[in-house]
């Protein structure tokens, strides 16, 4: 039987390590270092060499466990493997590109199907979001709490979207006209993993995106579950890791942000 609770500890001396390599490369990093994946999607030596650094050490941490990475440097888990991890070296890679806040370190481990630790790393503002299966969500060795919003009226909304959304035709732009007018505001950081740890610690009230991949979305939906967000995909259910789309809100608004979201 595994420690949750020690593997997390050591997963989160792992995320700072990894966060410090990133803020030192961040010093002399210049865009002409940048490669492309997509017009929008940009990925850099500083991606890589972080996502090399991390699988290495869990590889000896857990030897018998697969890998779903965002960079590639590690061949994908089989379906066999009890075990996944889930990493993303550094989510926000345009924000780290460009010097703009928030950019993360996310690892999340996945045991037969089910998410039972995540770590999220906020390099810029030295923050370490984490929990296990069973506890507490933490920032900084604090226990953290979702929001105590009751009405989505008074509520902050953190979105992300795919490009491809983008269009008159999807219904996204006048579902984001609509929660601008009738909440506090709507919010876009550039981070999903910084979203979801934000909403964990009561910055926000609510979440949504679309078009994501599960190395964005896997730490920080087990951080915000144990924070006590309620976690669903668009249509309520619990496809929110391979499904592509992810709602997490404060349990209280999460039927009226749900019925907005289109």
């Amino acid at each position: 039987m595994l420690d949750y609770r020690e593997i997390c500890l050591n997963v989160c001396d792992l995320a700072r390590r990894a966060g410090a390599y990133i803020a030192e490369q961040h010093k002399t990093f210049t865009y002409d270092r940048v490669e492309y994946k997509g017009a929008q999607n940009l990925v850099s030596y500083v991606d890589k060499q972080t996502e090399k650094m991390i699988v290495e050490h869990l590889k000896e941490l857990t030897p018998e466990a697969g890998f779903i990475t965002e960079e590639g440097t590690e061949s994908q888990a089989d379906e066999k493997q009890s075990l996944k991890w889930i990493i993303d070296p550094l989510d926000g890679t345009t924000n780290f590109v460009h010097g703009f806040s928030p950019y993360c370190v996310s690892i999340a481990l996945q045991a037969d199907g089910q998410l039972v630790l995540g770590v999220i790393y906020e390099v810029t503002r030295d923050e370490l979001f984490y929990a296990w299966r069973g506890s507490y969500a933490y920032l900084n060795g604090i226990r953290i709490q979702v929001s105590k919003a009751t009405k989505l009226e008074n509520s902050l909304i953190a979105f992300g979207f795919s490009y491809e959304l983008l269009s008159k035709e999807s219904g996204f732009i006048d579902s984001l006209i609509e929660l601008q007018n009738t909440t506090n505001g709507i919010r876009r950081v550039g981070s999903a993993a910084a979203d979801l740890a934000y909403l964990a610690c009561g910055r926000c009230d609510a979440f949504f995106h679309a078009k994501l991949s599960p190395w964005d979305v896997a730490a920080g939906a087990l951080i915000a579950q144990q924070a006590g967000a309620r976690v669903t995909d668009y249509s309520g259910g619990n496809n929110y890791l391979f499904g592509r789309q992810i709602i997490a809100c404060t349990p209280a608004v999460y039927d009226e942000f749900r019925s907005k979201i289109r």
